[in-house]
């Protein structure tokens, strides 16, 4: 016995070595891809020393004898840092996921195959201008620098996310940042889903006037009646089961609710405390780690520009120069219209155009899959745009027999100039310079928020088609692609774009709201991506006579929910302080305490409080009773609560209350019997998921920001080091915005918000401020990779200077790129 328990003692021991040594091995390997900052490499490409000084955030102050060189520099920078997350977005864009990842990603790789999105890039290159195709070329010679020091040094194959999958990372080309922009039109862009759910709501929908109560239009004028879509489509079913997107994070296609959102604000010197122009930015994506974000200091020929990049691009996309400050939000401008092309019954490689029956456009595509054969895909293109497999977007759903869906969209121009248009931002000394710049921008349309030092201004980019007023759908539903007056009919004028400069009351903002009413063809959009967080802001603005910095900083991270308090009155009117006193542990008992919490509570979506959760449940469960008993399974596709549709069964608006009643009941149920059932629903939910009192509850433990690394993000244990979780305040409706998944085990999960924020001061611009969501590294050995995060999570800054000095004060290196000599 004393054998063998000497025998297991060392076989015991030896176990434990190899997992320690194995541990070792990986940690070795891994770190040998943490970039150095304080060195001086010897590189091709550049004309003159360039140098890159990292400030105490890691956040990069390049230096350069040309524009050319610091472009060079920058993409160095990236490549440092990013490697992994630029060698993904480019797999995705030219849809080759699954020759890494095999066949799981093979659903992503048919979509960016059949939208041809990498190839219009690169047709895209040569319809730059000038100046942008020598910083394309320039930051692509920088990436590729740090590739060959990669391979000759042996630096870890870049990232150690290239130890656990085989990938061969090919030479950057200029065409490669162009076919970036074009995938992140493809993340902002939402229409394509909203004309789907539209169709397939109306098709379920028995009443045709319940369709505005669950679809609202933004507030404001009205519209003409639209044809219904099984009137145009005859046939269809009421509703079809849609096929499930690929199960991976890797899919680019955000949920209908998390496409683009942000918000941007500026002040005149009228309206600011210390006389110069405030501009505040926060663009909203999917929260990820590393950050979308990137933070770069460019020190160019017209001066230095610094903000946020995004790697992969050699541009500032939202930020400053000591002249001008510039940011972006989702203008949801109405970019994509959907077709139903109709086969020749005698030949299915033809479809039916206004001139007669018409040969698709086709060529073949081979999909490479790991560990498995691959896949010859025939890409078809209607003289409106690509054939739409219909396993996405639930299509096949929509689809009748004998026809295929194809999609018009802006960013599927061969003649992109949207990066020369950005560039030129960049290059801008005034608003109005900057506005004319913006006029070869395509896509994704953006509303450009501008200050200089005496002028504010918002700008709607991109191209806005120019569709005929006798349009079927006016692009709200999928149209009869055969029909003239459906098809687009080119651009409208860049000058009809709307345009907002020096308004008299010295402020201007966007969170996505509506900003005109126009009729259509001229209507700009019919889909807005916020009802409620601007009533907060107009509240935020109009508080004070004169701004600060630190009053944008403020808005910026306000947690208080219009939404709440006006729901809230109209959804519990008759349960406020009605009932009677009810036993401890009763269902009764528990929505009085619920009852009463929320009734002194002022809407601040707040982590560590209890009424945010309660409120959150209440309204989930509510709109899910509303909704369940008409539109059945399709009611899983509505997602999140819409505030709107809310309001108006509350309101009985147009016959809204028409929702409360469960039609398959005897009795007439009221709004307020769904109100009570749908709060006994919350208070079960939430106790079953979190337990204990209601006090005790934390909003923050069921809303924690989810910034997870998309592929080993998945991994046992290696998850635990990469993904970062933060309890966090705001909500979907709040100015501090944290969208929720509204699905799964956890629906409140904080998804998709501002995983950048900057403040600029232009009166004093060296005060500027901004922050990312995680940190610069994507290399989970960094201390850089989660440094930002805490700081983000409690609502700081770092310091956003043009000063070289104080980046050079506390830098954690300086690296030197020298011209290498033959």
């Amino acid at each position: 016995m004393a054998l063998v328990f000497r025998w297991l003692l060392r076989l015991a021991g030896a176990l434990v070595l190899l997992v320690v040594l194995g541990v070792g091995l990986i940690y070795f390997l891994a770190s040998q891809s943490l970039p150095d900052y304080d060195r001086t490499v010897s590189v091709q490409g550049v004309t003159a020393p360039v140098e890159i000084v990292r400030d105490n955030a890691a956040v990069p102050h390049i230096f350069g004898e040309t524009d050319s060189d610091v472009f060079f520099g920058l993409g160095y920078a990236h490549a440092q840092d990013r490697l992994w997350q630029m060698t993904m977005l480019r797999r995705t864009a030219q849809g080759r996921l699954s020759e890494v990842f095999g066949t799981r990603t093979v659903g992503i790789d048919r979509l960016l195959r059949r939208l041809d999105l990498y190839r219009l890039a690169q047709q895209s290159v040569e319809a730059q201008d000038a100046p942008t195709r020598a910083a394309l070329t320039a930051y692509a010679a920088g990436v590729n620098a740090r590739l060959a020091e990669i391979n000759e040094r042996a630096l870890g194959r870049g990232a150690p996310e290239m130890f656990l999958f085989d990938v061969t990372v090919a030479p950057w080309q200029p065409g490669d940042s162009l076919a970036i922009i074009k995938l992140m039109a493809l993340q902002l862009a939402g229409h394509l889903q909203d004309e789907v759910l539209r169709a397939r709501t109306s098709l379920m929908l028995e009443d045709a006037d319940r369709l505005a109560d669950i679809l609202p239009d933004a507030p404001g004028s009205g519209i003409a009646a639209l044809p219904e879509y099984a009137a145009m489509f005859p046939g269809l079913p009421r509703y079809a089961e849609a096929g499930p997107d690929p199960d991976t994070p890797l899919w680019p296609v955000p949920a209908r609710g998390l496409a683009g959102a942000s918000n941007a604000w500026a002040a005149a010197p009228n309206r600011s405390a210390a006389g110069g122009t405030l501009l505040a930015n926060d663009p909203h994506l999917g929260f990820t780690a590393p950050s979308t974000w990137y933070l770069a200091r460019l020190e160019l020929a017209k001066g230095g520009v610094i903000g946020a990049t995004v790697p992969g691009m050699p541009v500032v996309l939202s930020g400053r120069s000591a002249h001008l400050g510039w940011g972006l939000t989702s203008s949801y401008l109405d970019d994509q219209d959907l077709y139903i092309e109709r086969l020749n019954p005698d030949n299915p490689e033809e479809y039916l155009t206004p001139d007669g029956y018409k040969r698709f456009d086709s060529r073949p595509s081979i999909i490479e899959i790991k560990d498995a054969p691959p896949i010859t895909l025939t890409l078809r293109w209607t003289e409106n745009g690509p054939v739409l497999p219909g396993s996405r977007y639930a299509l096949e759903t929509i689809t009748p027999q004998g026809h295929v869906v194809s999609l018009a969209w802006t960013a599927l121009s061969p003649r992109d100039t949207s990066m020369s248009a950005a560039l030129a931002v960049m290059g801008a000394s005034t608003v109005r310079e900057a506005i004319a710049a913006s006029e070869g921008y395509i896509a994704p349309s953006q509303n450009l928020m501008l200050a200089d030092q005496e002028t504010i201004a918002l700008k709607t980019i991109g191209a806005v088609p120019r569709r005929d007023p006798r349009h079927q759908s006016r692009g709200r539903l999928p149209s009869q692609g055969w029909r003239a007056e459906n098809r687009w009919q080119g651009r409208m004028p860049y000058a009809s774009n709307p345009e907002f400069v020096s308004p008299r009351g010295g402020i201007l903002g966007n969170t996505n709201n509506k900003i005109v009413e126009r009729p259509f063809p001229n209507h700009i959009s019919y889909e807005w991506g916020d009802t409620q967080r601007i009533n907060r802001w107009q509240r935020l603005m109009q508080s004070r006579e004169v701004h600060t910095r630190d009053s944008f900083i403020e808005a910026q991270l306000d947690p208080v929910s219009f939404t709440a308090r006006s729901l809230l009155p109209l959804i519990g009117a008759d349960l406020w302080f009605t009932g009677q006193a009810a036993p401890e542990g009763t269902p009764e008992r528990q929505r009085q305490i619920a009852l009463a919490l929320l009734a002194d509570w002022n809407g601040e979506m707040n982590e560590h409080m209890p009424e945010p959760l309660i409120y959150a449940a209440w309204l989930r469960a509510l709109q899910e009773r509303l909704i369940r008993d008409e539109l059945g399974p399709l009611a899983e596709e509505f997602k999140h609560v819409e505030p709107l549709f809310i309001e108006r069964v509350y309101r009985d608006i147009d016959g809204a209350a028409a929702w409360c009643d469960i039609r398959q009941s005897a009795p007439r149920e009221t709004c307020t019997d769904m109100a009570r059932l749908a709060l006994d629903d919350a208070l079960i939910w939430i106790n079953e998921r979190y337990g204990g009192s209601l006090e005790s509850l934390r909003w923050g433990d069921a809303h924690q920001a989810t910034h997870d690394h998309p592929v080993l993000g998945e991994v046992p244990v290696l998850r635990y080091f990469v993904n970062i979780r933060q309890s966090t305040s705001g909500g979907d409706n709040t100015l501090q915005r944290g969208r929720t998944s509204g699905e799964g085990p956890d629906p409140f999960q904080n998804v998709h918000g501002a995983g950048f924020r900057g403040v600029y001061d232009f009166a004093d611009p060296n005060s500027s401020v901004f922050i990312i969501s995680t940190g610069q590294s994507g290399h989970f050995l960094s201390r850089h990779y989660d440094d930002m995060a805490q700081l983000w999570r409690r609502g700081e800054y770092v310091p956003m200077s043009l000063d070289v000095n104080l980046a050079r004060a506390a830098a954690v290196g300086v690296t030197r790129l020298m011209p290498r000599t033959p």
